[in-house]
């Protein structure tokens, strides 16, 4: 009796690097019920550039949405963590990154230790709805919600496993973490470049007021992405981003003294 096949998991992506570039590393971290496909040109991008490339796969990411409510922020937080710190300690400059909720896990990397600078796309550090603020309450009596979806999405589509359903659980543990990289921001002191949508339609404009009132940095950089929506890194906009992250990188290394990244 032949097994029933199971679907593909996506791969996380690692590249070592080459030539001028290859001693810049950039971690980047995916969104909440993504995976790295989500943001893989981005990271292919950077390594035809030559530069060191790390992008894992969050636990209960890129399976189901049953894995993801089985699994917390810590571990999301943790496993995007100890990707960085691998790539830190093979490189003499390392930068973060991410998409959405990757932005809030890569600016709490950036609260935790010196990086050399973060570039984040459309950073989540709140929420459109306001039942969030009684999630902690309503995952007893509700398994599991619709996923959020844009009104008029104009991005390729991926496919990142089973995420029909989201599981208010895991959007609870997305709560805590979302509120840890806001208690983070004050002590983020590398430069920060923020990729924003004009529209929308997953993370509100309040999170980007959230990062001008309270980040550390004095080195903060907005780039609007006036034709893309929420996944701009596999929208129209995706050149802005590869070409402007790219020289940020550049820009940077050149004055990051390397150090203890404990």
């Amino acid at each position: 009796m032949r097994e029933s096949s199971k679907p593909t998991v996506p791969a996380a992506f690692s590249y070592p690097g080459h030539g001028s570039n290859a001693r810049i590393g950039v971690a980047i971290c995916h969104g909440f019920t993504g995976s790295p496909l989500s943001v893989m040109p981005w990271a292919l991008h950077l390594a035809e550039q030559g530069f060191a490339v790390s992008v894992p796969l969050l636990p209960g990411h890129g399976t189901d949405w049953r894995e993801l409510a089985r699994s917390g922020w810590r571990d999301w937080a943790g496993a995007f963590e100890a990707a960085y710190l691998e790539l830190a300690g093979r490189t003499d400059t390392c930068y973060v990154a991410g998409l959405s909720m990757g932005g809030a896990v890569a600016l709490r990397t950036a609260s935790r230790h010196r990086v050399a600078g973060v570039a984040v796309v459309n950073p989540g550090l709140s929420f459109y709805d306001r039942r969030v603020r009684i999630i902690g309450i309503l995952k007893y009596f509700q398994q599991t919600t619709l996923p959020i979806v844009e009104a008029n999405p104009t991005a390729a589509t991926t496919e990142d496993g089973d995420y029909s359903q989201t599981p208010l659980a895991a959007v609870h543990q997305l709560k805590k973490l979302f509120a840890a990289a806001r208690r983070g921001l004050p002590r983020v002191t590398a430069p920060v470049l923020v990729f924003k949508s004009d529209t929308d339609d997953v993370v509100p404009p309040s999170s980007l007021e959230l990062i001008r009132r309270r980040l550390g940095s004095a080195s903060l950089r907005v780039v609007p992405l006036p034709n893309s929506g929420h996944v701009a890194t596999l929208d129209n906009d995706a050149p802005v981003i590869f070409r402007n992250s790219s020289s940020f990188f550049h820009e940077h290394a050149q004055h990051h003294v390397p150090s203890e990244t404990s």
